[in-house]
């Protein structure tokens, strides 16, 4: 029997659920908030040039090339920022560096659900406020001398609602004594008035981050980067090589680099998505289904009459993946990743053809 004693001591913890990876490739794939764009012609370039022996080489410990460029394209110095494997990864680092009282961290309680995995898995105190019957975040209730930090994400996942600068800045003037971490995983599909970037210079608490998965189609290397204060990015530094010595690697800090010197190409991704997106929830809406306003590349949708959970499982019967989530007060909503024009049709085709339309 104590041979067994050993299971006492094993985690127990709620772990984060992705969406499914379908094992065919004849699907549509609408369920995890790729692009649906190729990445930059340039990224291309490097992988058709890149020689099997510099594989021989450890890459550069703090992938100080993609900073650097990362830190040119935003106007800031290299200091101020930290690049690692994915945003998970960054903010799983940040969560080590500034929650480290006994004060709870506070984030609202819909939001990207890897938030209170972390807490759990590094017993970090947190609370959660709720959104508004509209989704939105009140700032007020972000408020609290007694914060052990804050973090939310803007624009929001999964309702894929912006708040405004102004919000961003209400919050940061009310928590003044611990990190506010504004997660802008999306930012780049928002109005372009909601980018904090330069709010670093003014708040020394303030940490934004950034991913390479969504916006430049590069889910598959891993990158992810944050901006703050050059003390906030040298103690990113810190605990990432204590804890996580393994850098980004070569390759992807060639193609990063690749990928932000350009911004043309770039901007005609986002541009595709954003007009692809905005035909999409029209067409939804033409359908009787409730749209979000989004600011990100998927929609958030119900229909009063339909089952969110019904329309998901006949769309995967039908080869069409989109987001469900079994969760309280967003059980009849879909997320719904922007595919390309032909995929966003096909699935309204099968939606029609569901309702019997």
């Amino acid at each position: 029997m104590s041979g067994q004693l050993w299971r006492k001591n094993l985690i127990n913890i709620t772990p984060y659920v992705a969406g499914e990876q379908p094992k065919s490739d004849d699907i549509i794939k609408l369920n995890a908030n790729e692009n649906a764009y190729p990445p930059s012609p340039r990224v291309r370039e490097i992988l058709d040039s890149y020689k099997p022996e510099d594989m021989r080489r450890y890459p550069s410990a703090d992938a100080g090339p993609l900073r650097e460029a990362l830190a040119k394209r935003a106007g800031l110095s290299v200091e101020n920022v930290f690049v690692s494997n994915g945003s998970d990864d960054v903010l799983a680092t940040a969560f080590r560096a500034f929650f480290n009282s006994d004060k709870p961290i506070v984030y609202p309680d819909i939001t990207y659900s890897f938030y209170p995995v972390w807490c759990e898995l590094l017993k970090i105190p947190s609370r959660t406020v709720p959104v508004g019957e509209d989704f939105h975040i009140d700032a007020k209730s972000l408020y609290g001398e007694g914060n052990g930090g804050v973090v939310f994400a803007n624009p929001n996942a999964p309702t894929s609602l912006a708040e405004s600068r102004e919000f961003v800045r209400d919050v940061l003037e009310h928590n003044r004594d611990c990190i506010v971490i504004v997660d802008q995983t999306y930012v780049d599909f928002a109005d372009k008035g909601i980018d904090c970037l330069d709010m670093i210079n003014e708040y020394d608490n303030l940490l934004i981050t950034h991913t390479f998965s969504k916006s430049r189609s590069m889910a598959g290397m891993r990158i992810g980067e944050a901006y703050g204060n050059a003390e906030l990015i040298k103690y990113m530094l810190a605990v990432k090589d204590s804890y996580n010595s393994y850098p980004v690697n070569r390759l992807s800090i060639e193609t990063g680099v690749a990928s932000v010197q350009d911004e043309e190409y770039f901007q005609d991704t986002l541009k595709k998505i954003i007009n692809t997106r905005q035909s999409t929830a029209e067409a939804l809406k033409g359908l009787g289904f409730e749209v979000l306003d989004s600011s990100t590349n998927f929609l958030f949708a119900a229909h009063p009459k339909f089952g969110a959970k019904d329309i998901f499982e006949y769309l995967r019967d039908k080869g069409i993946y989109i987001r469900y989530f079994n969760k309280p007060r967003i059980d009849n909503y879909l997320r719904i990743t922007i595919g390309t024009d032909d995929e966003m049709s096909q699935m309204i085709a099968q939606i029609k053809a569901f309702m019997g339309a």
